[in-house]
């Protein structure tokens, strides 16, 4: 199972409640080709069990060593390694890079108030920021109100001072799909793969069920109410797929009153010419009409369900990562 950076926060917790010895090491910074992103987490114990990853494979293991010295004597440590080309093939990766990793010991240099805070922030759904001073090892969490750059595009780093080591921890990415159809089969795993929540709306029982849709969050209600009890922020994208007026119209109204970073229609160039028409009649202006994704997806040339989800799935990305 691939466990997302919140899950082995709550992991490294689990495992130091129930006694065992555990550190987290941490990407602080990478240049090159390293394969893993600012942020990226590797829990350990000293038993041997390890979860997540800081480099593909190329450096876990000189990593475990120093994570077994860190709990012994509970101090942090900032490794750097540089993974050559041929080093980074053998391991199967494209090519080298350079990364520099902190080491921390649960319950000594990452103290468990601070690791219980960054976890019951998942648990509640609030961004929440790790941050370390390098040189004083002071360690705090903070919230949403600092860093707000940082939490916009979701990007952990090292500040201007050279010595504060920001990681970043917003809640998960959601997407909300209006009309459980077989294009949705697809889109939903799709969008789980890349991260995000998935919440299936449709009134009609008969489409939205859990043999068609075994590991998503079903909603029954009329799209608007739903979208609006759901309350999408910018963190979230909303997709329109059932190609009937009567519901996607009432979805499209409650998704432009919110901040959602991505809002897609399906439906070809004339659908969407009505769409705007309705849309102006009900008083919505142009800029923001423009924010809609229509014809929805990027122009890949796919016609069948999976492919129109791959394309759909490929330009929330480009629309979320764009931004930043």
């Amino acid at each position: 199972m691939i466990r997302s950076d919140h899950d082995l926060l709550a992991l490294a917790l689990d495992w130091h409640k129930a006694g065992r010895k555990v550190a987290i090491a941490t990407v602080l910074e990478t240049w090159g080709s390293a394969p893993r992103g600012v942020g990226s987490l590797l829990v350990m114990d000293d038993a041997g069990a390890m979860e997540g990853s800081v480099s593909g494979g190329c450096v876990e293991g000189a990593v475990m060593v120093e994570a077994m010295d860190a709990v012994s004597d509970g101090k942090p440590r900032v490794l750097e390694y540089g993974v050559s080309d041929d080093t980074a093939f053998e391991v199967g990766l494209a090519c080298g890079g350079t990364i520099r990793i902190l080491v921390e010991a649960v319950g000594a240099s990452m103290g468990e108030d601070v690791l219980r805070s960054l976890v019951a922030s998942k648990l509640s759904a609030k961004p929440a920021a790790y941050v370390v001073d390098l040189e004083s090892n002071a360690r705090r969490v903070s919230d949403a109100s600092e860093y707000v750059e940082r939490f916009r595009v979701d990007r952990s780093g090292i500040e201007e001072d050279g010595r504060t080591f920001v990681a970043i921890h917003n809640p998960p990415l959601r997407l909300f799909i209006v009309g459980a159809v077989h294009i949705a089969q697809h889109l939903a795993p799709m969008a789980r793969a890349v991260g995000m929540s998935v919440t299936v709306i449709d009134p009609r029982e008969a489409f939205a069920v859990a043999a068609r849709f075994p590991d998503e969050t079903l909603v029954h209600e009329w799209p608007d109410e739903a979208i609006d009890a759901l309350a999408p922020n910018e963190r979230t994208a909303i997709v329109t797929l059932t190609h009937d007026p009567k519901l996607d119209d009432p979805a499209l109204q409650s998704a432009l009153k919110s901040k959602a970073f991505y809002i897609g229609c399906l439906g070809s160039k004339r659908t969407h010419a009505k769409r705007v028409t309705r849309l102006e009649e009900s008083g919505w202006t142009v800029d923001d009409i423009d924010r809609l994704h229509a014809p929805i997806g990027l122009p890949l040339g796919g016609r069948a369900p999976a492919e129109i989800a791959v394309s759909v799935i490929a330009e929330i990305v480009q629309s979320l990562r764009s931004a930043q």
